[in-house]
């Protein structure tokens, strides 16, 4: 590929010349030559499988060793040129230049195309969940790739230490009412099933996508369950910024929590969402809110060989921050995290 392509496609993509300086334009040309040999090395792997190449564990290394050379030159671009605009281009550029071959991936067409018409699906979450590769060729090697990001780790680790976290809520608590924000395929109400009956906990789950409604409905279905233990509603968990919808709509709760949702809401609306939730619990109810620290993993996975940036980069730092905005006192708030460190729990007390 030569430099002017690059230029020419980011050009494209902002609708307005480029203009560089020496040494960004040094850093697009090592970006450029990178993209080449990357698609060279994945193309070189593509054809051993298809030669009878059957030494698994070595050809995940090596489609692995791969991404990973990639993935220090984009982050080195990231750092060198700090035009967000540029970047952003840039990321699209490589995405469009490595589709024919990364979309063999199920995984990473998926993370690209959207199905569902929004970033980080309840079958997406599925897909990670049950570390199942759903390709074959090389996209069986990218599926099982994908899996091993620590973040792919970390959320495994999230939706277990929240079932963790509800089970010690449930245990001390009778006929609690329980608010699931943002519900997606509900995995962590399933492992809960004994706990609910246990403590006749009344579950409400709300979602905006139909089909994950429908997926949780069909999965509870084979539960032994009490009608209305569990009740799936479709809402725009947006309304929740205000307090009298809310409240004339979901009441007074034991429990609230979400996972995953609050990463994606800018600092304003996640404020006034923080101040709602807070005020419909209960006394001694229970704000359960989980976030990714930006801290503890690399963002460039999922800004380039997937797009999947909607979720927010936030630190430790900008969480405290955003609890006290919302009125949340820090004696208030138990942190715990999931079992790789990345996924931040924040417990808040009423």
């Amino acid at each position: 590929m030569q430099r002017s392509d690059l230029k020419k496609s980011v050009s494209t993509e902002q609708e307005a010349p480029w203009s560089v300086g020496e040494e960004q334009e040094k850093y697009t040309v090592i970006l450029g030559e990178a993209i080449e040999r990357y698609l060279g090395r994945l193309r070189d792997i593509e054809r051993r499988i298809s030669d009878g190449e059957q030494d698994e564990g070595k050809v995940l290394a090596e489609v692995s060793a791969a991404n990973e050379e990639m993935l220090q030159i984009c982050a080195r671009f990231e750092q060198e040129v700090r035009d967000e605009s540029v970047v952003k281009a840039t990321r699209s550029y490589f995405r469009n230049r490595t589709h024919p071959l990364l979309s063999k991936s199920y995984g990473i067409n998926r993370l690209r195309t959207w199905p569902q018409g929004y970033q980080g699906d309840y079958k997406t979450l599925e897909i990670n969940y049950r570390e199942s590769p759903m390709s074959d060729g090389i996209g069986y090697y990218l599926d099982k790739y994908l899996m091993t990001w620590p973040l792919a780790h970390a959320l495994r680790g999230r939706i277990a230490h929240l079932a963790e976290l509800l089970r010690s809520e449930l245990g001390g608590r009778q006929g609690p009412r329980v608010l699931d924000i943002a519900c997606g395929s509900c995995r962590e109400v399933l492992d809960l099933v004994p706990d609910i009956k246990r403590s006749a906990a009344a579950f409400t789950c709300i979602d905006m996508d139909e089909d994950a409604l429908a997926f949780s409905t069909d999965r509870l279905s084979l539960a032994d369950l009490s009608p209305g233990k569990v009740s799936m509603l479709r809402f725009n968990a947006l309304r929740m910024f205000d307090l009298d919808i809310a409240r004339a709509e979901f009441g007074s709760q034991d429990i609230i929590y979400s996972v995953g949702y609050f990463d994606y809401l800018p600092d304003e609306f996640l404020i006034k969402m923080l101040r709602t939730l807070h005020a419909l619990l209960n006394p001694g109810g229970k704000l359960i809110a989980a976030f990714k620290d930006a801290g503890r993993y690399r963002s460039q996975e999922y800004h380039w060989i997937v797009d999947w940036d909607g979720f927010l980069q936030r630190t430790t730092a900008d969480f405290e921050r955003l609890l006290a905005e919302a009125g949340i006192a820090k004696s208030a708030v138990t942190e715990s995290r999931d079992r790789t460190g990345i996924i931040i729990f924040y417990t808040i007390t009423k």
